[in-house]
């Protein structure tokens, strides 16, 4: 997730916390070491699981919705909960870090495998996690662990499917943050057996973003879902999985919707539209006449550093003229680009999408593929001038 993408996130996020009215919890909190040695290696000085809210249902714009916070789920409770658990990290990406890091200082039983000696396995020890203890092949985490949560990449969840599946036996659960495998099974061969509870939790945020809102005693807000519940607990499982990853509140959706939103969005004004906009204009001033560093600040640097940061306050916080634009535009906007909304939509819910990223991600040349275009993306004149423009922020004289 880029930059621009984390920002963008926080923003909306800040608005529903706003909406809801969570505060920070206070620091100075430090859980006690019990229970045989099964509490964090390292507590941040916070109160993790603060407050006394729990399930709420709230009005969004008209429509009754049923949110989850964490005060259902005291530290105590939590961890008794998870007693006889042990959480299996497969996989130790962005999301793998986060979460793993949030729920070992929240005094969960929590383990991780990754490839012996790969790079993730490296970061693993730099975070403290000991060979022979918290850290193992694949193989033997998906032995040991009773829940297991698959966070490798979606390309390699499906590569490495047919040797996860045998280590899924009844009474184990299967744990994803992203409905991606399941849903488009028919092109990932991802078919979970039965017998097993299959959740999903799905932080809107970077894991990096996961791992920083727990430190500073919020948490990101998460959505859940269920597969299939074959204890008659799934849904309950998933709260409080939820919770001990680090969210601060949760709300319920699908895995086909999580995974057509997700999709969506990225393409969309998360990354795809929010690139394409900004080169578009950018362009257009350019050949206009306007100067590189002019162009830049106009399309970019107002809208990630002045603009965006209000945008739970619309147009109201704008001048006048601004406001006369933006609400004169707007209408054209949306009814150039609702179309092009609409293609990305029923691309992402056929598969194409999905078969599109299996294909790239699965080349033998992935990575020098992916370094190209990125390449070419960065050389373009646009974050060439962006470059010094952002050498110019006070933050970046420090």
């Amino acid at each position: 997730m880029s930059s621009r993408v984390a920002r963008t996130t926080s923003f909306a996020s800040r608005a529903l916390r706003s909406s809801l009215q969570i505060q920070a919890p206070k620091r100075g909190f430090s859980v006690a070491a019990s229970q045989a040695g099964r509490r964090a290696q390292y507590v941040p000085k916070l109160a993790v699981l603060g407050g006394a809210r729990g399930k709420k249902t709230l009005d969004f714009a008209g429509v009754k919705e049923d949110v989850y916070e964490r005060g259902d789920w005291p530290l105590p409770r939590l961890q008794e909960y998870f007693a006889n658990d042990t959480l299996a990290l497969i996989g130790y990406g962005s999301q793998g870090h986060g979460q793993g890091l949030n729920a070992r200082d929240n005094g969960l039983n929590v383990i991780v495998g990754v490839r012996k000696d790969g790079e993730s396995w490296k970061q693993a020890v730099e975070d403290g996690w000991v060979p022979g203890k918290t850290l193992f092949s694949i193989e033997e985490a998906l032995e040991k662990g009773t829940i297991i949560m698959n966070l490798l990449s979606d390309a390699a969840q499906s590569a490495y499917w047919p040797k996860m599946k045998p280590y899924l036996k009844p009474g184990k659960t299967l744990y994803f943050s992203h409905g991606f495998s399941v849903v488009y099974k028919e092109d990932t061969k991802v078919e979970v057996p039965e017998g097993i509870d299959v959740i999903l939790v799905a932080p809107k945020g970077s894991g990096r973003t996961v791992r920083t809102l727990f430190k500073e005693g919020r948490g990101i807000n998460s959505s859940i879902a269920v597969w299939q519940d074959a204890t008659g607990k799934a849904k309950e499982k998933a709260i409080a999985i939820g919770i001990g990853i680090g969210s601060g509140y949760l709300y319920e959706t699908t895995f086909e919707k999580e995974v057509y939103s997700d999709l969506y969005g990225e393409r969309g004004v998360l990354m795809g539209a929010i690139q394409g906009l900004m080169v578009a204009q950018y362009k257009v001033l350019r050949q206009n006449g306007h100067t590189p560093s002019e162009a830049f600040n106009e399309t970019v640097e107002e809208a990630t550093q002045s603009l965006y940061p209000l945008i739970g306050q619309k147009v109201a916080a704008c001048s006048t003229t601004a406001r006369r634009g933006a609400l004169d535009w707007s209408k054209t906007f949306e009814q150039v680009n609702l179309p092009v909304f609409e293609q990305l939509y029923e691309s992402v819910k056929n598969g194409t999408e999905t078969r599109r990223s299996l294909e790239f991600n699965g080349r033998k040349t992935y990575r020098e593929d992916l370094a190209k275009e990125l390449e070419e993306i960065n050389n373009m004149e646009i974050w060439r001038a962006g470059h010094t423009v952002r050498s110019l922020r006070p933050d970046a004289q420090k």
